[in-house]
């Protein structure tokens, strides 16, 4: 019944097309309403307790940084910084959407605002440059699971909160994933760059990289101050994010000077919404997660495993392909908030590391981001670039096989996760 009711009534109602926090709600009041030894009055506690955390302050004001960055001219002139570093060779414009994305990446964990950062300057670039739609939206779309790994990322703040797991940590921990994916993109792309004569740009000059880093040094500076800040103990990662909001509005207005206070009120008025689609979801998936932990399900979910006897790499390459086909359809917060419930205690009775995991989950949900036909980053490409979704499921797949080297080596070699935390103790 427990089965039917916290698994196959989402599915269906998903099949329904209803949006992810009605899906969670209605499950949940079903729950409550067949269950009559849980108080209703619980459900206004569980869902204000799923939203009154001091580390889920960093959500919102991290989109914010991210929005402000973007529009405000730190993008640009990061974008500009990484292309005149790497000029002259063959595929240096698609390197900079991946490196840009790293970087942009230690600014903001939203992989959507990574799509609109570096999409809106190198999409164009990228179709009129050798590369066509296919290759340059599917790159793009691409890019935003990189945005997603690379610390401060907002999925791994949720995993956190959710699994009680040391926020700082897990940013450290992603850090070596992070560079795999880029690193393995950059790699597909010089061969793609090569085999189709990709024209080249200009030579590296070092008198343009001079100004570039003159001018972008504000920029440059910002991944700089909010993860300094974290590693060396100055502020928490939510003080970070707050951090990261006044650096982005003081040097967007009165450094760079290409926004004007009421610019600043537009791009919070879109933030907000953003940030409100996040929070109902967050609160929803919080009453779902604490009527699935109160049944019991996650105890009767890690004995009926153990019962399999299944081997550690069998069951890893089970959450796996279970997380991708979930991160292909549901948002990543909605999803860690509904998973680690049920999955920790699993992994945990088995001997894996929880921060391992959360990383583990973490590139799961972002490859699911832009995994065909309905993954989020590829229909924010295809908003913002016009590009045919079709056209988008085949620039992806590349990318997607490649990611899935990486996910099968982030599992499988914990080392990746886990030395920098080792190196930090």
């Amino acid at each position: 019944m427990d089965a039917l009711l916290y698994f196959v009534l989402p599915v269906v109602l998903l099949a329904f097309g209803l949006p992810v926090y009605i899906v969670l709600l209605l499950t949940a009041l079903t729950g409550i309403a067949l269950n009559p030894e849980l108080p209703l009055h619980s459900l206004q506690t569980v869902v204000f307790g799923a939203l009154d955390s001091f580390p889920l302050l960093a959500i919102p004001l991290f989109i914010l940084a991210g929005d402000i960055m973007g529009q405000g001219g730190l993008a640009r002139r990061l974008i500009e910084w990484v292309m005149s570093l790497i000029g002259g060779v063959r595929g240096s414009l698609a390197i900079t959407a991946v490196v840009s994305a790293e970087m942009f990446g230690a600014m903001s964990g939203s992989a959507v605002g990574c799509i609109a950062a570096i999409g809106r300057i190198l999409y164009p670039a990228l179709r009129d440059g050798g590369y066509g739609p296919k290759f340059a939206g599917g790159l793009i779309a691409a890019t935003g699971a990189i945005d997603v790994m690379i610390p401060p990322s907002i999925p791994m703040i949720i995993y956190g909160i959710a699994g009680q797991q040391s926020i700082p940590a897990l940013f450290l921990a992603g850090v070596v994933p992070g560079l795999l994916l880029g690193g393995l993109a950059i790699v597909y792309v010089l061969i793609y760059a090569k085999v189709q004569m990709v024209p080249l740009t200009s030579r590296v000059r070092w008198t343009n990289v001079l100004l570039t880093t003159r001018d972008a040094a504000w920029s440059i500076g910002a991944p700089v101050v909010i993860l300094g800040g974290i590693y060396g103990g100055i502020f928490t990662p939510t003080e970070a994010a707050g951090v990261a909001v006044i650096y982005a509005v003081f040097v967007s207005r009165y450094i760079y000077k290409e926004v004007t206070w009421a610019d600043l009120w537009k791009i919070s008025s879109t933030s907000i919404y953003i940030c409100g689609q996040v929070m109902i979801i967050l609160a929803s998936a919080g009453l779902y997660a604490w009527l699935v932990t109160t049944s019991g399900m996650p105890q009767k979910l890690v004995a009926g495993i153990q019962a399999w006897d299944l081997l550690l790499w069998q069951l890893l390459l089970a959450f796996n392909a279970l997380l991708l086909v979930i991160g292909s359809f549901l948002e990543p917060p909605a999803a860690i908030l509904v998973l680690t419930p049920l999955f920790l205690p699993v992994v945990q009775a088995l001997g894996v590391d929880p921060i391992h995991f959360g990383i583990i989950m973490t590139a799961n949900l972002a490859i699911g981001m832009f995994t065909p036909p309905f993954g989020l980053n590829l229909f924010a490409t295809h908003a913002l670039f016009n590009v045919p979704l079709p056209t988008l499921y085949r620039g992806v797949l590349p990318f997607l096989g490649l990611y899935l080297v990486a996910l099968m080596l982030i599992t499988y070699i914990p080392w990746l996760s886990l030395a920098p935390l080792a190196l930090l103790k």
